[in-house]
């Protein structure tokens, strides 16, 4: 896989929720489809920079943050710029454009899909 491709997630739709379909890590070993959708997910996470500005959206005050809001994590603007289209571009964040800003909210489907994966219990 090139390293500038964007893997889209298959999707189920379940009434109003759309998830993505990855099966738990515990059904079976996984498909190279599914392990490379999953994979590009996690890669996204793996970046220090990029954990920072999913932690700062995901826990700011009423469930979205302004790019201004997110930005000082020690790398300069386009930086951010870079790491947030990186977790948009992985299914990780969606963003809304409003006037000159951009705001961010966390995709709970796929977040949920990632935590459910890696759940043992089932």
């Amino acid at each position: 896989m090139s390293k500038s491709e964007i893997v889209e997630l298959p999707v189920l739709d379940i009434g109003s929720a759309v998830v993505p379909c990855c099966p738990p890590i515990t059904a079976g070993a996984l498909s190279q489809a599914d392990a490379e959708r999953m994979a590009a997910m996690f890669k996204a996470l793996s970046d220090p920079v990029r954990l920072r500005l999913f932690s700062k959206v995901a826990s700011y005050p009423g469930g979205e943050a302004c790019v201004c809001d997110v930005s000082d994590v020690g790398v300069s603007q386009p930086t951010v710029s870079h790491h947030l289209k990186k977790l948009r571009e992985a299914g990780l964040l969606t963003s809304e454009r409003r006037g000159t800003w951009v705001y961010y909210q966390v995709e709970p489907a796929v977040v949920a899909a990632m935590s459910a994966m890696l759940d043992l219990r089932t």
